[in-house]
């Protein structure tokens, strides 16, 4: 007989743990018995999480934690404190978000200090404001301890400037992937304004749909781009390109998700040796400054769109 899948049974709450000899910083640095703290992990690179939220770690009677954080964060918690994996990648989520929110709950009703470990910055795609809202619904004290997200960790890690005083007066953070019925963004917004870097979250598989949009609506097909895989750990992998060559270099064998997108004239700015071109470079190097018109890509009809899949943010 097959055990039931987790969201059919969910594990009960153990027995409070109240002692904390030696256990952790003291109960003004972590978290109380009955409190919820939703933890940054950062985006990879264990070094990246906050003094504050590694002491909410080790305090904690019961972490709940995602594939997106890395494994190293959990050597930090209490010899007896559980560890209950909730991760979700897109297409595999091993827990609904329903149920993390009763687990969240019911574990903190039990008298336990709870901490949810979540990948990046937990308000920033990581739908640790659903968590929030949930729990304040029900009573139940929330302290949120930011962290790194993806966006920084990968542009410190591969030598790109999110901001430059002569490239890009501002940033913008998008989703490549939709919750069900969710509207389309608003293209053309966002390819008119040439001194904003704008940076997809989950966008290797909605590379194509990136790409294109953007060039129907009038950003140049030479502005460099760039595709950072496993951002910020050992396993990176990162490509440079051109946004008319996007969708092509997404293809690349040794790209895998989580995968970042950036698209803007900071991009030429990147380490060469951690983000090589996988095309000829545009013209000095950057592409909405150096005199290519905006229509510089290829003719692309709307008819010759693909198809987006949206799909819900993973956490």
């Amino acid at each position: 007989m097959h055990p039931k899948p987790p969201h059919e049974s969910p594990p009960a709450p153990a027995a409070p743990r109240h002692s904390r000899a030696g256990g952790g910083p003291s109960p003004g640095a972590g978290p109380a018995p009955g409190h919820v703290w939703l933890v940054g992990a950062g985006p990879g690179d264990p070094d990246l999480i906050t003094l504050r939220g590694l002491r909410a770690l080790q305090a904690a009677d019961v972490v709940f934690h995602d594939s997106l954080a890395a494994p190293e964060l959990l050597d930090h918690c209490r010899p007896d404190a559980l560890r209950i994996p909730v991760g979700k990648r897109a297409g595999r989520h091993s827990v609904p978000q329903e149920d993390i929110h009763v687990l969240l709950a019911a574990h903190a009703r039990a008298g336990l200090a709870v901490v949810r470990l979540k990948g990046g910055d937990p308000f920033i795609f990581g739908r640790g404001g659903e968590e929030m809202e949930s729990l304040r619904a029900q009573g139940i004290p929330v302290t949120v301890v930011p962290g790194v997200t993806a966006a920084s960790g990968c542009a410190a890690a591969t030598g790109i400037p999110l901001t430059h005083r002569d490239l890009a007066a501002g940033v913008c953070l998008m989703t490549a992937h939709r919750q069900d019925g969710a509207h389309d963004l608003d293209w053309t917004s966002l390819a008119a304004d040439r001194q904003r870097t704008l940076v997809f979250y989950m966008g290797l598989s909605q590379a194509g749909h990136v790409g294109t949009e953007l060039l129907l609506h009038g950003l140049p097909g030479a502005t460099p781009a760039a595709l950072v895989s496993q951002g910020a750990t050992p396993r990176q992998k990162a490509v440079r390109c051109t946004l008319a060559g996007l969708a092509r270099a997404a293809r690349r064998r040794e790209l895998e998700s989580p995968c970042l997108i950036v698209i803007g004239d900071v991009v030429a700015l990147a380490d060469p040796a951690l983000v090589p071109w996988v095309e000829e470079p545009p013209a000095h190097g950057i592409g909405a400054i150096d005199g290519h018109p905006a229509d510089a890509h290829p003719a692309v009809s709307r008819d010759d769109r693909p198809a987006a899949s949206p799909l819900a943010c993973p956490a």
